[in-house]
């Protein structure tokens, strides 16, 4: 039986709570990735299988309020934003939690202004070595306290693995991301270690393994984003890939296969196991359902996709780019971005910019909404950007009887 989190009541939801409880009950081995529908007449939403809070962050949440209610008469600080959804962080700051970074890394509170008595949650994306060592220097224990994802530190393990077995490890990541400069952070204690965007890098560096392109390429791709000292003629011989683990699955395993081949292709598929690891396993089984999701919800169709999340959130956004190649997407992290029937604010993901669209909502009836969101959202949030559409519509059927199909007898 999985675990259960205490979440506070806030964060859970009546509707989506709903169907997530029915869908479970229904099918326990998560084997039907078909949408949930909600029929309310002029406009039908359809939910994607898997989506909203995962164990990593639930397991956050829980570390972080309890820690709030245990110690209400110490000053709580967390290393940055616990998890990528403003709305949880903005409760976390009215409770006073204060954050000492900022998700880019910038210091908001001087290290020399904490106590002893203080304390210190990491978030869910774990933190540097250097960090912890700074924490551990001023009499603060960084692992109390401490809400790191099992699967980042499942990652942090591996590369350790592969470090002590001659490989170089390469990360598929965003090298500015939290996530990604912890797991260098821990991985180039063991192991030579760069960082891989994309695919796009990834052929980049497969030029360069085949002598294609000269070594010089290397600095001028990957420099700025390497363990020090890192040589490329000695250090692209042994290779494993490890992925940040709110990137695109299914480019993790093709960055992957690209650079298998490409170390086949120069030693001889027989010498093959001397120059790459597989490390498929340490794939977020969470992001992979709710990529997969979003693949079947997208293949069901709609008229339009609403994704709700932080607009810096990594996995949310990957959710965005998988929609938007299909259907008309809007990236919203709340309700309130719903101005109007009308009106819409959004962000988008090429400008990296939140702005407005009019006559969003076509005219069509009914309407076909899909629904969906990344892992840091909370299911009220989805609920209350459901019932804000739905505001808009005329002669709808009720709550209750969009739900019967989810209600157990």
């Amino acid at each position: 039986m999985a675990r259960q989190f205490n979440i506070p009541d806030f964060y859970k939801s009546s509707i989506i709570s709903s169907v997530k409880k029915s869908r479970q009950i229904l099918d326990t081995k998560k084997r039907d990735l078909s949408p949930s529908v909600l029929d309310f007449g002029p406009v039908r939403f359809y939910l994607a299988r898997h989506f909203g809070f995962c164990f990593g962050v639930e397991n956050a949440i829980e570390i972080a309020y309890e820690t709030l209610t245990k110690h209400p008469e110490r000053r709580i600080f967390l290393l940055s934003e616990m998890i990528h959804n403003p709305n949880v962080n903005t409760d976390l700051m009215d409770r006073g939690v204060k954050f000492i970074f900022t998700p880019s890394g910038e210091q908001l509170v001087p290290w020399d202004s904490l106590t002893r008595e203080d304390i210190v949650v990491v978030p869910a994306f774990g933190t540097t070595l250097e960090i912890q060592d700074e924490l551990a220097g001023r009499g603060i224990d960084p692992y109390t306290y401490n809400t790191t994802c099992p699967f980042v530190e499942k990652v942090w393990n591996r590369s350790a693995q592969l470090g002590e077995e001659g490989y170089t490890v390469v990360i598929h990541g965003k090298a500015s991301h939290e996530e990604t400069r912890a797991t260098f952070s821990h991985s180039v204690k063991s192991a030579p270690t760069f960082v891989v965007l994309d695919l796009a890098e990834a052929h980049i560096l497969a030029d360069i393994i085949k002598g294609k392109t000269a070594l010089a390429e290397f600095y001028r791709s990957f420099g700025h984003k390497c363990s020090e000292g890192f040589d490329p003629s000695e250090h692209l011989q042994r290779i494993g890939v490890v992925n940040q683990t709110t990137m695109l699955a299914s480019e993790t395993r093709e960055i992957a296969r690209v650079l298998r081949q490409t170390l086949a292709d120069v030693h001889g598929e027989e010498e093959l196991q001397q120059h790459y690891a597989d490390t498929s396993d340490t794939l977020c089984y969470a992001t992979n359902e709710n990529q997969n999701a979003t693949y079947t919800l997208i293949e069901r169709g709609a008229d339009l996709v609403l994704v709700v999340g932080g607009y810096n959130s990594s996995n949310t956004s990957h959710i965005v780019e998988l929609c938007q190649e299909k259907i008309p997407t809007y990236f919203i992290c709340n309700a309130e971005e719903i101005l109007s029937a009308d009106t819409i604010r959004h962000y988008n993901l090429d400008t990296k910019e939140a702005g407005t669209s009019d006559y969003w909502m076509p005219e069509k009836r009914p309407l076909e909404i899909a629904l969906t969101c990344g892992a840091s959202c909370p299911d009220a949030i989805v609920d209350e950007v459901l019932l804000k559409t739905l505001s808009f519509f005329e002669d709808t059927r009720s709550t209750e009887e969009a739900l019967e199909p989810y209600v157990q007898g």
